[in-house]
């Protein structure tokens, strides 16, 4: 997974390049947390552009983070 962070726009992209299932989506899990407090951004995009698999845990773990940021008052995206 690659992180950016634009601090101009606040903007937090994850660029999640391998398969999302529940034993990779705890690594997922704990890095997005630690980077979306450490930047505290407006705004998280997902990038699934080259994930070719994700069960139901990737899901989950998609709408924690969007909880999470809604928190903080921020919004989330995917493309």
């Amino acid at each position: 997974m690659e992180v950016k962070y634009d601090s101009q726009s606040k903007l937090l992209l994850f660029k999640i390049t391998e398969e999302i299932d529940e034993c990779k989506v705890k690594e997922i899990r704990r890095r997005a947390d630690y980077e979306i407090e450490r930047f505290m951004p407006k705004r998280v995009v997902f990038d699934f552009d080259r994930v070719v698999f994700m069960d139901s845990s990737g899901i989950g773990m998609v709408i924690g983070r969007y909880k999470q940021v809604a928190m903080l008052r921020g919004k989330n995206g995917t493309y």
